[in-house]
């Protein structure tokens, strides 16, 4: 499979995952396990770099949604791009788990931090911290599932 359809059939799981990901938060918030998600960390601190001023709650949650999709159509195409090989539902699920955790430890120790959304995870003092792992986690399964189920060449 060329390098193209890589990225594209990685981008379209990381949609699939992203889903996933909703529901699977969305289960945490309703027992009250979850705060805030990454992608509303982001736009948190665009507001507070005052970028978006006068923006109505509307707008905000509507580019809340949009760096959601976003991050997972982009971190699913560079998923994409790394999976070369190809196996069986397991593997593909435990394979796309760890490139998820591989996701995070790339975002969550490095441009998030450097941007100011939040600490690094070696500097944060909460259990909480475990949370995003667990997310990229469910991500990445999600995303090894669904880019086996559209790859042509699936085993």
């Amino acid at each position: 499979m060329n390098v193209t359809s890589r990225a594209l059939l990685g981008a379209l799981g990381g949609l699939g995952g992203t889903l996933v990901l909703t529901v699977f938060r969305k289960a945490l918030a309703a027992v009250g396990a979850v705060g805030t998600t990454a992608p509303e960390q982001v736009i948190e601190r665009i507001e507070e770099l005052g970028f978006l001023e006068n923006s109505s709650p509307g707008v905000r949650r509507m580019l809340v949604i949009l760096a959601h999709i976003t991050y997972g159509a982009g971190t699913g195409a560079a998923l994409g791009l790394l999976r070369r090989e190809r196996g069986g539902a397991g593997e593909e699920a435990a394979v796309g788990s760890a490139l998820g955790i591989l996701a995070w430890g790339a975002g969550w120790a490095s441009w998030l931090p450097l941007t100011g959304v939040h600490l690094p995870p070696w500097k944060q003092r909460t259990v909480k911290v475990l949370l995003p792992v667990s997310d990229h986690a469910v991500f990445g399964a999600a995303w090894g599932l669904v880019y086996r189920f559209l790859r042509a060449d699936r085993v």
